[in-house]
């Protein structure tokens, strides 16, 4: 009798277990955004309206992400600000250019976006998609982690310190970089009028150095960009309005690896990765019920060594 009470206390508990870890998984699942290579195998290519239909079959959130994958040698990712420059493939003025190969952007707000590919021809010929991304309250996912999250001991750097981006002086940028170590994960702000002037990252020290704004990695020109440094080694950064960079206004940042940090627990690892990934809210519930999840193992195993005893 003693032996068949103690196994259904024992069967109570695990069943417990059970539910609070589907609880646990129900809870990261619910949170999880879903990442899109564009064009799937045949990726980011000129194929006639390929894109369209592709995009027509998905329905995209905030949180989502696209891979953009394709011949650096050859192509682009534009990002364009509305349907007009969307429709005549007109990349004069991008909100955000990619030119890695291996582009990922993620949706932080909803509402149109819009993707072409800054070779004319290849736009022309279907190159190009627009995606509708909507918020669903029902569906919290919060925006990419921040490297606050992933590298807690970032920096925050105002590029020229009280001056902004701004020509200045021939030389100033560069004796402001030297200063300074930057690490992975640090970021650079950069403040100035966006009437007036841009940032553009450009690839080598050619490119750096002659001022050339023909081939960039990245266009910024919201007025207030904010870069995260996520590779170590050179990082060039320059403004593409006429005479600017030539008078001075470029910088050049050497990158280090993350500095060592001390080790964490795998419990501490595993809050952090939730805050990361999830968000603070998030990772407050799933640590909470991580905790429960121990707690509730460790009581069945308790009790049942106990049990095996008597």
């Amino acid at each position: 009798m003693a032996t068949t009470t103690t196994t259904k206390k024992i069967n109570t508990m695990i069943f417990g277990f059970v539910i609070l870890m589907t609880t646990f998984t129900f809870l990261l699942g619910s949170c999880s955004a879903t990442i899109y290579k564009v064009g799937d195998s045949d990726g980011w290519t000129a194929k006639d309206d390929v894109y369209n239909s592709w995009a027509e079959r998905k329905e995209f959130h905030v949180g989502d992400s696209l891979v953009f994958e394709y011949d650096r040698n050859f192509n682009d990712v534009t990002q364009v600000s509305g349907a007009l420059e969307y429709q005549f493939c007109d990349s004069f003025s991008p909100k955000a250019v990619y030119n890695t190969g291996h582009d990922v952007v993620t949706f932080t707000e909803p509402g149109f976006h819009y993707f072409i590919t800054s070779n004319h021809a290849h736009c022309e010929l279907g190159q190009r998609l627009d995606v509708l991304v909507v918020h669903d309250p029902s569906r919290p996912i919060p925006p990419p982690p921040t490297p606050s999250n992933i590298f807690p001991f970032a920096k925050t750097y105002k590029v020229g310190g009280s001056k902004g981006w701004r020509v200045y002086d021939s030389d100033f940028y560069h004796k402001w970089s030297e200063e300074k170590q930057f690490h992975v994960g640090d970021k650079l702000l950069f403040e100035y009028s966006n009437e007036a002037n841009d940032v553009l990252e450009i690839n080598g020290h050619l490119e750096f150095k002659s001022c050339d704004p023909t081939s960039p990695v990245a266009v910024h020109k919201t007025g207030h960009d904010l870069v995260i440094l996520t590779e170590p080694g050179v990082h060039y950064f320059i403004s593409s309005k006429i005479g600017h960079c030539v008078a001075g206004l470029k910088l050049r940042v050497v990158v280090a690896p993350t500095p060592n940090v001390p080790k964490l627990s795998s419990t501490d690892r595993l809050t952090r990765w939730l805050g990361a990934a999830f968000g603070s809210t998030t990772q407050a519930h799933a640590s909470f019920v991580f905790d429960l999840v121990l707690g509730l193992a460790n009581y069945v195993s308790a009790n049942y060594i106990r049990s095996r005893q008597n």
